[in-house]
């Protein structure tokens, strides 16, 4: 089986990109449409804040929250305050060449800037003033100059061909290309079409930029749908398959303007059976929040996330078919690397990535592990830096994150744990909850204590630890009333006192 990308679109919420490779879940994309994403939108901001001791801005560019720009995503336009200063591709100013951000930006000022990544939380989107607009082939790059060829395009005769043909082209002033990985073959007319397109968008842009008062939008990156296809839809996928009528047009319409002789390969899917439970794919989607990825071989993976860093770790489980140790682990890192690989792209996971695999002594087979992880990360679309495997196993990369993590849009944290994991036993929280009655019932002031505690605690007290209150009411001539409230989870409760006159004393 080749590489297949199927559209589910069917239910109108949500939108999902997945893409197969022989029946295997490789990518997958989801949005929904009450979370559409920001990320590659331009935008005409205003200054709001300078920080001289982080070295970023903050900019209001009309969507609620104030975007973050650090002086490295800073355009020399900016730094030398003139609106003609164009800067090289691939050459980027070191940090410490540049001046600091209070030279730069002044509160009030108006700037244009792009969203490179959402916010979390109650963090911002982070604002880059390096803007970018991509094409199938090529990514226009405004106030810019010279001409990029990916660094993943390794052939250097190919890498020729193309910056000869991109050379013929008509580039707006003061603007450089970069020629995506995706333009491996492209043809010189393929690539004169994605060029004239970025031409004109560009024109339409610069009119809105000086027509504009911040904040404002400028440029509206497409929908998922169209943007999947665009950066990711080559020619070794062999079908697009969609379970929407109108959408299949859509694709098929933006094929025939970048692709025409690929436009056949959109196909609308008719069956009534979902179109990802047609091709098995919803179980590989209800496995990826698991902490734990079982690989074919009988071995295992476990990938837990905290704040700072992903943590994860490769086990042999059950597989026992090699006569030595040694063997076994290489045999099972081997696969857990590329596995690992996988479970990045679908998860999107970014930041500092620690790889903690099974300890080998073989030098060889230290370097075939790490050779299979870095070739797999070769077909990975976001950037990272992988470093050698060191002397206890262990392979650290850090990793660009392309979109929300897929958690984060489609999970909540737990009510009851709050995100742990864990809640207190019956026993412990039954424990805390009787030192309170015992600091209540020392109180004079108080005469009647009214609890609400879950139903299950509730039943443990009143069974377990009657005649403890019984006596506490007894000796301390208070009225103990403990009630089950179902909306009292975990190790929640509410506890109120009253004096004789019935009023709410403060505890």
């Amino acid at each position: 089986m080749a590489r297949e990308m199927l559209v589910n679109v069917a239910e109108g919420e949500e939108c999902r990109v997945a893409v197969i490779d022989n029946g295997s879940l490789d990518e997958l994309y989801i949005e929904r449409a009450s979370l559409i994403s920001h990320v590659g939108n331009i935008y005409k901001g205003r200054i709001v804040n300078v920080e001289p001791s982080i070295q970023a801005a903050f900019v209001d560019f009309g969507l609620g929250k104030n975007g973050f720009l650090h002086i490295s995503d800073v355009h020399p336009r900016y730094l030398r305050g003139k609106d003609d200063s164009a800067g090289r591709i691939g050459r980027r100013k070191a940090l410490g060449e540049r001046p600091p951000i209070q030279r730069c930006l002044k509160k009030g000022q108006e700037v244009v800037v792009q969203v490179i990544k959402e916010g979390i939380n109650t963090k911002g989107p982070t604002l880059s003033t390096y803007v970018s607009m991509p094409g199938k082939y090529v990514v226009l790059m405004p106030w810019m100059h010279r001409t990029g060829v990916s660094q993943k395009i390794e052939n250097e005769d190919e890498r020729k061909r193309l910056r000869k043909i991109i050379t013929q082209f008509e580039v707006p002033k003061g603007a450089g290309l970069i020629i995506r990985t995706a333009a491996q073959g492209a043809t010189k007319r393929e690539l004169q079409n994605d060029v004239a397109y970025l031409n004109r968008l560009w024109g339409a842009i610069r009119k809105r930029i000086d027509t504009e008062t911040a904040p404002a939008t400028i440029y509206q990156e497409s929908d998922l749908i169209i943007r999947t296809i665009r950066d990711i839809f080559t020619s070794k996928i062999s079908k697009i398959i969609c379970d929407s009528e109108p959408i299949t047009k859509r694709i098929k319409d933006f094929l025939g303007i970048v692709q025409p002789r690929l436009r056949k390969r959109a196909t609308y899917y008719e069956d009534k059976t979902p179109l990802f439970h047609r091709y098995g794919i919803e179980k590989e989607i209800s496995k990826i929040q698991s902490s734990r990825v079982e690989l074919k071989s009988g071995g295992y993976i476990v990938i837990e996330q905290t704040e700072a860093l992903v943590s994860i770790d490769v086990n042999s489980g059950k597989y026992r078919r090699q006569d030595s140790a040694e063997k076994t682990a290489h045999k099972t890192n081997n696969e857990a690397a590329k596995e690992i690989v996988r479970q990045l792209k679908l998860r999107d996971m970014g930041g500092l990535i620690i790889c903690d695999f099974i300890d080998m002594r073989d030098v060889k087979h230290k370097k075939d592990v790490e050779k299979t992880f870095r070739e797999a990360l070769k077909k990975d679309r976001a950037r990272s830096r992988v470093l050698r495997m060191s002397q206890f196993g262990l392979i650290e990369l850090t990793r660009q994150r392309m979109r929300p993590s897929l958690q984060s849009s489609t999970y909540l944290k737990c009510p009851h744990c709050g995100g742990s994991g864990i809640i207190k036993s019956l026993e412990s929280h039954s424990i805390e909850i009787m030192r309170l009655l015992f600091l209540a019932g020392a109180r004079g002031d108080i005469r009647r204590i009214e609890l609400s505690v879950s139903p299950e605690v509730e039943g443990f007290l009143q069974n377990r630890k009657r005649g403890i209150i019984s006596e506490l009411e007894a000796e301390s001539g208070k009225q103990v009333i403990i009630n089950a409230d179902p909306n009292c989870a975990g190790a929640s409760y509410n506890m109120a006192c009253y004096n004789e006159r019935g009023s709410m004393v403060r505890f």
